[in-house]
Parts: structure tokens; C-alpha cells; sequence
């Protein structure tokens, strides 16, 4: 007689390495379980390392010192500040950083008088370029610091004014609301170095106040 019709639709013959909901079971000695032991591992590892990253990059403090030229008074304070927290043993939970609202200094060095009073001073300081404020800056740091109402108001309108209430006066922090005159005009770089210092070191109680 004939050969039986095949049936249709799909078939094939018995593999005991499918399981009984018809998916492949595979061999307990193939690797992949090893391969995925270790991948696992990996990216536990991973997760653990950029966690610790992305948290210690949270909690910084992010301070921009900002006055006319960058090169007297924010200049100053940023290094004034950083020898504050370096002394403090918390240098590390800081980014600290100094910009201009003008275009006259861009790319200069810290004026020499200002230097030579940090130095009198004994604050450490290193050389550095004068830079302008930018629109990202706000997002970029937590507190902006300006010198002035003129830094205030230049700062203000660089950032279509403070929504998230960052930007102050230096001296706001010691309950006044003096400005720190520019010793550009004046000369007087004692009188402003004593006035940013003793911001500075408001400031910092402030901040630490804040931290704990």
C-alpha cells in the first residue's frame, strides 16, 4: 500500500535536551552559565563604582567667585577660599572657581599687587587665566558669589535673573550689605583682602553649618 501522509505543520523527531514546554534546555556543562556568573559580577561592580561616583560628585559644592575683571577680587577669593577648606580637611567636597562679567581681562594672570597680598598673606595661589561668566555656569555651580551690585546685576541678566536663588553678594554672609570695592580703582588691596576674607570665612561657616 501506500506510505502513510505525512501530518501537517511542524515535527520532528524526540530531543530529550527540550523541556517539556518545548524550549532547549541546555547542557549543565556548557559555559554560559560561568560567562553569566561573571558578567553578573561584573556589573555589580560597575553599578557599586559609578554609585560612589555620582554620589561624591552630588555632595560637592560647586562655589564661581565672580567680580568685574577676574583678576583681583574673585581671583582672590577663590584662592582665599580654597586655603579655607584645604585647612578645614574638606578641600575635596569642593569645586572652587572665579570668572568675569567683562571681556576686558580674558586669558590674564591674577593682577600682581593681588598677588603679592595673598603672598604677604600666606595664602597659596597658582597662575590662571581670566575668563567671562557663560549661560551654562548656572546650571554648573551652586552658589555664584558676585563682588558688587554691578557683578549682582551683570550676573543677573547673563542668567535671565536667580530662579533658583544661587547668585549673592560675598559680604551678604557676614550680615552686610557692603560691597567689596574694587582695589583695581582703588589700590587698596588690604582693605579688600580683609573684606573678602572675612566673606570668605562667613561664607565657609555657612556652608559647613549647612553640611552638617
Amino acid at each position: 500500500g501506500h506510505p502513510p501522509t505525512p501530518k501537517r505543520g511542524f515535527s520532528r523527531p524526540f530531543n530529550p535536551t527540550l523541556s517539556r514546554h518545548g524550549l532547549g534546555a541546555l547542557p549543565l556543562k556548557t559555559p554560559f552559565f560561568a560567562t553569566t556568573n561573571v558578567i553578573s559580577i561584573l556589573m555589580f561592580i560597575i553599578v557599586i563604582v559609578f554609585g560612589s561616583i555620582f554620589k561624591y560628585t552630588v555632595s560637592m559644592q560647586r562655589i564661581l567667585f565672580v567680580c568685574h575683571g577676574n583678576i583681583c577680587r574673585s581671583a582672590m577669593a577663590e584662592f582665599i577660599m580654597k586655603n579655607l577648606v584645604r585647612e578645614a580637611g574638606v578641600e575635596k567636597d569642593f569645586l572652587i572657581e572665579s570668572a568675569a562679567t567683562s571681556t576686558e581681562e580674558i586669558g590674564n594672570d591674577m593682577y600682581p599687587p593681588a598677588k603679592a597680598k595673598l603672598r604677604q598673606e600666606g595664602i597659596p595661589f597658582e597662575r590662571r587665566a581670566a575668563r567671562q561668566i557663560r549661560a551654562s555656569d548656572y546650571d554648573r555651580y551652586d552658589l555664584m558669589i558676585g563682588m558688587d551690585r554691578a557683578n549682582i546685576s551683570n550676573m543677573s541678566r547673563c542668567w535671565s535673573g536667580d530662579p533658583l536663588g544661587k547668585v549673592h553678594k560675598l559680604l551678604e554672609y557676614t550680615g552686610s550689605a557692603q560691597d567689596v570695592s574694587d582695589p583695581w580703582y582703588s589700590g587698596d588691596f588690604d582693605t579688600a583682602y580683609n573684606d573678602i576674607s572675612r566673606g570668605c570665612s562667613a561664607l565657609m561657616a555657612f556652608l559647613l553649618k549647612d553640611r552638617a
